[in-house]
């Protein structure tokens, strides 16, 4: 891992997980958020650097129609989330890619938007794909308003009553994101651009601060709109209903494919978490404050779990297993750490793994390292990648290393028969009517000739089939100037030899494959709770829900 900034542990080192355990779908699809994830990289950062909020723009009707300004101020650079307000009829409400209009549009602006701007991204946010913005605005996204729990809160404080906390707790947001665009989409700023600002630097700060400020903004409409229907008599939410709402997002297929179109980004953020639980694992005792943690975030853990609801069969199953794992990892800590045992944190972990279910023991994971944010937060800068830099192929390689090298790290690839239906059920292409990735079955729909490269198994098997036939001291550059079409996987096998968590270590295009795995393994480092599936290739899950809002960290509150 290139991280200069970190003192090495090099005692870690053999408590790390094999990419064979860790990359396995399985596994991957019962991932947790951590305080590594995302969300909570961003949100240490603003408290640490003392960033301010206010919101200068609140020009927001009766009918909740209109614009608003949420300003974040740091301390080098300041940074504007533009809010614009919809009157959206029912039958128009869908959290669909192809749809063309929602209760709220956003982007994140690079500063202080004038009013000519505002008006210039008026004209155009609303539209989203079918808009343009440009440079000096850092994403694009949208939402929809949660309708039965958004009514029901405005009803309620409007009549000077506080929501049914049941009824929030059911939902758990007043409004899903059904898209968070960045990274030049739609003429927003490339990434290159903004990736040297230490704000910004790490993995999808700029969406999660989107993502922030729109919660901010979703309690605000609310708030409006029941002093508008109430009058003096309305009344804002109370703290602790507030502090329980998060922003839900509805997320599809066109998630699936990033970790495996980013590899080196993939191993980066994979080798930042596991190098921190192999840190906690490795210390010689556990001090009773990080015990405190530990059982303290266990109990938190334990409440998500109760509130935590999907009618998805898969993870109705793997709720089940959660909670009753966390009641027993209660019960085997009632007496732990004993007394004078060496290195408690790791026996602990080797329980999990001999008696939890993979839910359990990722959720393990993440308690772990809840209360070790000395020794593991310094992590979170790791986690990003320059991946043009690892791209570059070596075409000097001998052929017989590279051929040596696929059998080492793709040997659970080369073990897969291709020629079984049922391990090439599927194939990866872009829908031509909303460029975004599907998913088809090949033996039943038209569609294979235009696959995208995603199956990494059988692309590693063709191309070590494919050198077989070659000289051992054969460079790669003379075998790719004749087998071209082997150059992607070439470069992939590279990449991988200094990247050890760079590969998923399964068939994607197996008829048994769940692309939610994928989706919820990215959704975790993002810092997402609650997953909700749909079905195999869609997910709801939620984002900021327990953590504080902008208003909350401004000194002096919100203003």
């Amino acid at each position: 891992m290139n991280c200069a900034s970190l003192t090495p542990m090099p005692e870690a080192a053999a408590f790390r997980r094999p990419p064979s355990q860790v990359m396995r779908l399985a596994r991957m699809g019962s991932a947790h958020p951590t305080r590594l994830s995302f969300l909570r990289n961003l949100l240490r950062r603003v408290t640490r650097e003392g960033w301010t909020f206010d919101r200068p723009v609140w020009e927001i009707d009766d009918k909740g129609v209109g614009r608003a300004v949420y300003r974040a101020a740091g301390p080098d650079r300041t940074y504007c989330l533009v809010a614009f307000a919809h009157d959206l009829p029912d039958e128009m409400r869908s959290d669909r890619v192809i749809a063309t209009a929602w209760d709220a549009t956003f982007t994140l602006f690079d500063g202080e938007p004038t009013t000519a701007d505002l008006d210039r991204l008026q004209a155009n946010v609303p539209l989203q794909e079918a808009g343009r913005i440009s440079p000096r605005e850092l994403s694009l996204s949208r939402a929809n308003r949660s309708v039965r729990l958004f009514a029901h809160v405005i009803e309620r404080l409007a009549e000077g009553l506080q929501p049914d906390v049941a009824e929030v707790e059911a939902v758990g947001y007043l409004m899903r994101t059904t898209a968070v665009y960045g990274s030049g989409k739609f003429g927003a700023a490339d990434r290159a651009a903004i990736a040297d600002r230490p704000e910004l630097s790490a993995p999808f700060q700029a969406e999660m601060l989107s993502v922030w400020l729109t919660r901010q903004f979703t309690v605000d409409i609310a708030e409006h709109l029941a002093a508008v229907r109430g009058g003096a008599k309305a009344v804002r939410l109370d703290p602790a209903i507030r502090q329980g709402l998060g922003v839900g997002n509805s997320t599809g297929l066109g998630m699936a494919p990033f970790l495996v179109r980013h590899p080196v980004l993939l191993n980066n953020w994979m080798m930042a978490r596991e190098e921190a639980i192999a840190r906690v694992r490795s210390q010689d005792t556990a001090d009773p404050q990080t015990v405190a943690g530990f059982r303290a975030a266990l109990v938190e853990a334990r409440e998500n779990a109760e509130l935590w609801h999907s009618t998805h069969p898969i993870q109705i199953e793997k709720l089940d297993a959660l909670r009753h794992d966390l009641s027993r990892l209660a019960n085997r800590i009632a007496d732990w750490p004993e007394t004078g045992a060496n290195r408690p944190w790791d026996a602990l972990w080797h329980w999990g793994e001999s008696e939890l279910s993979l839910e359990g023991q990722e959720a393990l994971l993440a308690l772990m390292l809840e209360p070790h944010g000395d020794l593991v937060d310094g992590l979170a800068d790791c986690m990003t990648a320059d991946e043009r830099a690892s791209f570059r192929l070596d075409g000097a390689m001998k052929v017989a290393a590279l051929s040596a090298s696929l059998a080492e790290h793709y040997d659970w690839a080369l073990a897969t028969d291709f020629d079984r239906p049922e391990n090439s059920a599927r194939f990866w292409y872009v829908s031509e009517e909303k460029l975004e990735p599907r998913l088809g079955n090949r033996f039943e729909e038209d569609g294979a000739t235009l696959e995208q490269p995603l199956c990494i198994a059988r692309l590693a098997r063709e191309l070590h089939s494919a050198l077989a036939d070659w000289p051992d001291d054969a460079p790669l550059a003379a075998f790719l100037l004749a087998r071209p079409e082997h150059r992607f996987m070439a470069r992939r096998a590279q990449i991988v030899r200094g990247h050890p968590y760079a590969e998923v270590h399964d068939n994607l295009i197996s008829e048994t494959m769940l692309p939610i795995d994928l989706m919820r393994c990215k959704l975790a480092f993002f810092g997402a709770s609650r997953f909700d599936p749909r079905s195999d290739k869609w997910v709801r899950i939620s984002l900021f829900q327990g953590l504080p809002y902008p208003s909350d960290v401004t000194p002096g509150g919100w203003t």
